[in-house]
């Protein structure tokens, strides 16, 4: 389940490049209720982008905005409260990570998820049920 971070030169701190994607997906993999399941875990991974200042832009401006994406089949934080839960853990993440004076307001948190049977590792297409019978299975 790709987590994309998409971040301005500067903004995150040196540390925050190398602990951003490593604590958000502990956080996913938390609010998702799989902590310890080995087959949930093995499939959480993304990116972090660094791009220079200029290159970012809100309201049409060129703003410090941090952007956390996060792709998901639709099965995944199947409730509004598992997305609050991880919206709020992944935006207290990011501000820990970034440098002082870093505004609540640039963090963006986007959950976006793929229609059932549109979601895959290599040439294996996983629906809900099939993602779900491989988590149970890796929990026993």
């Amino acid at each position: 389940m790709p987590i994309t971070v998409t971040a301005p030169e500067g903004v995150l701190t040196e540390a925050g490049e190398h602990e951003i994607l490593p604590r958000l997906s502990a956080a996913l993999i938390e609010a998702s209720g799989a902590t310890g399941n080995s087959f949930f875990s093995a499939i959480v991974g993304g990116t972090v982008h660094i791009l220079p200042s200029r290159h970012i832009y809100a309201g049409g401006a060129n703003r410090p905005v941090v952007m956390v994406e996060l792709k998901l089949p639709n099965i995944g934080l199947g409730s509004i409260e598992a997305r609050q839960a991880f919206i709020t853990t992944a935006a207290g993440i990011v501000a820990e990570l970034c440098v002082p004076g870093h505004k609540p307001e640039n963090t963006w948190i986007n959950i976006v998820n793929a229609p059932d049977g549109g979601w895959g590792i290599g040439d294996r297409q996983f629906t809900g049920d099939a993602l779900i019978a491989a988590a149970t299975a890796a929990a026993h």
